[in-house]
Order: C-alpha cells, then sequence, then structure tokens
C-alpha cells in the first residue's frame, strides 16, 4: 500500500540534461513498485524508513532539454503525473515557500483551510488562476526554504517527551536517550512527514515540481542551535536532533544510496550549490552546525557560536569562487532560511520589553542573523555576496521563517570599481503558505521597527523597503513567492510575485540583470 509519494526532486542540469529523482513510500510488504518515464533509463535504490513497516523508494531520470519546453509524463506504482522541462538554455520559473505546518495545534482551529495556498500555487502552475489574462505557469522548479514539517507537538504526543518536560532542569539535562525512546521518536518523525505531505493539495505539488528543500528549526525542534549551551548538548535533545537529521536526510534530501544531489564538495553537511546556465543557486545548511557558545573561555576552550562552521563557509566560497571563474553568471539566489536583512533585534527587544505575552516572538528573534552572536558570521557573508555582486552578478537572498513577507535591501557605498546598481543586494522573505502570520501586535511592532536602517559595516547598511504601491515594508497574511524570467530576448531579469492569502494580485519586484538599473 502506498504510504508517500511521488516527491519529485531536482537533481541538476547537466550537459543539456534535466535530472530528477523521485521518492515513493510504500508498505515493505509489497512488490517493487515500477516507474516509467517516456522510456527514459531509469535508477532505483531503496531504504527501509525508521520507525515503520515501509520501504522508500528512489527512481532516478533523465530529461534531454530541446529547444522547446516540455511536458514530460511518467507513472510510478500505477498513478500518472507529469511536470514541465524548460526549453534548453532557459532560465527556469521558479516557486519559493516555507513554513508547512503549525507550531502549536491550536492555531489549526484558526485557519479554515490550512492549504488552500497549496492550491493557489496548483492553480497558477497549471495555468488556470489568471491575473488579468496574464498567465503565471507553468513552473519548473519549487524551493522550500525551512520548516516543511512541525515537530512541535512531539512534547505532547510521545508520553516520555512530555514526562522529561516535566522534570526538573537538573535531571532533564541528565537523562538519557534510551532505545525505546529512540524509536517513538523515528516513529513519530516518520508519521510526520508522511502525514503531512499525502495532504492533497501538498501531495500534488510534489508530485508535480521538482524540489529543492533546506531545513530549519521546526523541521527539528524549535529553536535549534539557539539554546544553552548545556541544554543544546543534552542527551534528549541530540537524540531527537540525531533522527530529525536522518528523516530530513530521507524524506527531504533523498540520501538513499549516496549522497544529496548537489552537495559542495569538502563539508560534512548539507549546503549545496546548483548551476543552470546563466543562474545559480546557492542553498545554506543553517541547522546542522548551529551550536550556541561552551566553554569556559579563562581556560582557553571557548567555542563562539556559529551558524556554518569555517570547513562549510570555505566549501561555500570555493564554489563562488569557481562560478566566478567559469563565467557566465548573471543570477545567484541564496536561500538562507533565516533572513539575513530582518527588522534590528536590539531595537524589537527594547519594545518588547514593554509589551507583554511576546515571549515567543522574543525568543524566536533569538535565532537570527541579526542577533549579536551571529553578526560577525553575517558580515563575512554579505561581504562575500558584495563581492560577487561586484564581479557583475545579481545576488538574491531567498528567506522564510518569520511568518511574514517582506523585502530588504544591503547597500554598499564602498568605492570597488563596479556599478552603483552592482552594490545592491535585494532579500526577498515569503513566510508561511501554511503557517498563520504573525499577530497584529507582532506585525505593529516590526513595521515600527523596518523604519530604521542599520549600518553594519563602513559604507554597508542593510532597511527593510516598502512593497510596492504600499505604505508598508511588513505584509502580514500567508504566502508564496514565484520567480518568473523574462521570455528569450527580453532583459535577463526575473518577476518575484508574492502571493498573499485573499489578494487577487500579487506584489511583484522586478529583480534586473546587473547590466540594468537595480
Amino acid at each position: 500500500m502506498k504510504r508517500l509519494g511521488p516527491v519529485l526532486q531536482f537533481l541538476g542540469c547537466d550537459a543539456g540534461q534535466w535530472r530528477v529523482s523521485a521518492l515513493w513510500v510504500q508498505d515493505s510488504a509489497d512488490a517493487a513498485p515500477a516507474l516509467t518515464a517516456g522510456g527514459r533509463p531509469v535508477q532505483l535504490s531503496q531504504a527501509p524508513v525508521p520507525g515503520s513497516a515501509c520501504t522508500a523508494w528512489r527512481f532516478e531520470f533523465a530529461v534531454v532539454q530541446t529547444a522547446a519546453e516540455q511536458d514530460v509524463a511518467y507513472s510510478i506504482g500505477g498513478e500518472q503525473h507529469g511536470f514541465c522541462v524548460p526549453a534548453r538554455d532557459t532560465p527556469p520559473a521558479l516557486a519559493y515557500a516555507s513554513c508547512n505546518g503549525f507550531s502549536d495545534p491550536t492555531l489549526m482551529k484558526k485557519v479554515p483551510q490550512p492549504n488552500a495556498l497549496w492550491a493557489r500555487l496548483g492553480r497558477l502552475h497549471a495555468g488556470e488562476d489568471r491575473v488579468d489574462s496574464q498567465r503565471y505557469g507553468p513552473l519548473h522548479l519549487l524551493l522550500l526554504g525551512g520548516d516543511q514539517v512541525y515537530s512541535d507537538a512531539m512534547w505532547v504526543l510521545i508520553p516520555e517527551l512530555k514526562a522529561w518536560s516535566a522534570l526538573p532542569w537538573d535531571k532533564r539535562l541528565k537523562a538519557g536517550f534510551n532505545a525505546t525512546l529512540r524509536r517513538k521518536v523515528e516513529a513519530y518523525f516518520s508519521q510526520l512527514y508522511l502525514e503531512r505531505w499525502s495532504q492533497p493539495e501538498v501531495a500534488t505539488m510534489l508530485a508535480r515540481l521538482p524540489t529543492v528543500m533546506m531545513w530549519d528549526d521546526h523541521d527539528i525542534l524549535d529553536g535549534w542551535g539557539s539554546y544553552p549551551q548545556a541544554q543544546h548538548a543534552c542527551p534528549v535533545y541530540q537524540g531527537i536532533f540525531e533522527v530529525a537529521r536522518s528523516a530530513f536526510a530521507l524524506f527531504q534530501r533523498q540520501a538513499i544510496g549516496g549522497l544529496p544531489p548537489a552537495t559542495l564538495p569538502g563539508q560534512d553537511h548539507h549546503n549545496s550549490a546548483w548551476r543552470i546556465g546563466g543562474l545559480g543557486l546557492l542553498v545554506l545548511d543553517m541547522r546542522s552546525e548551529r551550536r550556541p557558545s561552551s566553554g569556559d573561555p579563562q581556560g582557553g576552550v571557548l567555542q563562539p557560536e556559529q551558524v556554518l562552521s569555517p570547513k562549510s563557509w570555505d566549501a561555500v566560497y570555493r564554489w563562488l569562487a569557481a562560478q566566478e571563474a567559469a563565467g557566465g553568471l548573471k543570477h545567484l539566489f541564496v536561500m538562507s532560511s533565516i533572513p539575513v536583512v530582518h527588522p534590528n533585534l536590539e531595537l524589537i527587544e527594547t519594545v518588547l520589553g514593554v509589551l507583554p505575552g511576546q515571549q515567543e516572538m522574543e525568543d524566536d528573534l533569538r535565532d537570527h542573523w541579526s542577533s549579536r552572536p551571529h553578526r560577525a558570521e553575517r558580515l563575512r557573508l554579505i561581504h562575500r555576496l558584495l563581492q560577487a555582486a561586484a564581479a557583475g552578478v545579481r545576488v538574491t537572498i531567498l528567506s522564510g521563517d518569520v511568518h511574514v513577507a517582506a523585502l530588504g535591501v544591503i547597500e554598499s557605498t564602498r568605492e570597488d570599481g563596479s556599478a552603483g546598481h552592482a552594490r545592491v543586494i535585494n532579500q526577498l522573505t515569503s513566510s508561511a503558505i501554511v503557517h498563520p502570520t504573525s499577530t497584529a501586535t507582532e506585525v505593529f511592532v516590526l513595521e515600527h521597527v523596518a523604519r530604521h536602517a542599520e549600518q553594519i559595516d563602513r559604507g554597508i547598511s542593510t532597511r527593510m523597503l516598502e512593497f510596492p504601491g504600499t505604505r508598508r515594508c511588513i505584509m502580514a497574511g500567508r504566502n508564496f513567492l514565484t520567480l518568473q524570467p523574462d521570455a528569450p530576448g527580453g532583459g535577463g531579469r526575473y518577476w518575484a510575485n508574492w502571493w498573499v492569502e485573499g489578494e487577487p494580485h500579487p506584489y511583484t519586484k522586478v529583480v534586473h540583470a546587473i547590466s540594468a538599473p537595480a
């Protein structure tokens, strides 16, 4: 019996071949499924699904790109599906979304149609939802920027974790993560993926759009990597992380029978990158190595807080240098699950100090790039991305996490020999496709603080911009983003469209290639 699938994943575009894999999960007792894709060769591998009586099957196949966009039909397990492949030497049309679930079960009762935006994404992709006669599909890739599942209910649904949460602090830190608890957490995570991704509106898009996914904290546990060291390192937290990491590798990265696709060499985690003609896609793994500071500074063993390790940053920067050396890169999309540009943390904390009931928002803010312990690491990233922009690459950051839509910008006035419009990096934040938006109080605070620019280094600043046609920097409402390239012969631009629940028209930002004004 089928339990999940198919879930398409983008493997890459090499030598005119659009490479895709498909994940299919079924009962282990069933015969191996068959996948056909127009008679093309198919490779397959399999792995057990931890904590269940299921087997995951991974199929891999390639489509030769042609001079025209093409629809590709495939069948698996008796089901018929299809996806669209862009024409050769043509940039792909993308969708971006984040936060596919609920951090608190009580929030579900406040949302009458949890998957309404998934359904609209499906209509746009199919060309059924036109705005002023304009068609926004088909799309070619689906980028999912974190919180593809929400693990928060495990603290209530797993009796051992509920009991652990009630222990005194010192006993919680010492309690073990035994084999019984591991099996129950494995079963919980596997069932979470199987149930959440099998919901019809979600399942339809996962079967029709090859995905690129990167996890965030709720794919593990809320706030992972930003707790005090003793809590971060305790056996129960580390045990949950190990289980969540395995589930992420299986379901989101389809790591069966080898390394996940496009994993950068020279690092140990999931930092990944793709090159599709003149488009680059760089995806940062901001959870695998995230840690709080630890050790005794007087004893000389202090480990500073980090998001990525130096080894991972080296791998990222080597890939960037290789793309610059190869030439031809026009647009670079950088997926950072946490916004690099966001209203200043210290100003928000000052406001929150006089606003009761905002502790959850304050905890989330300590997780952000703008939190003081992460600022030096963020600054190094910004300098390197500005260097890429100065070399003629339009750099755009894609972010989620914060349950609002927002538009931010990094600007440099330093003299580096580049044209003025090359000193601008836009950040497009889209969150959430399912999770309810921030409260009115939170949005009020964010809107107020968003009016303040942040000077992060000499000649480099960040600020939030108003959405085109509005007086708002923060767009409350569930949303997702589409990124459509110009037609061949156009200006090489990408058109970023935020689709906000309840609004018929998108909010649009034009992302110019570096040769045109920003």
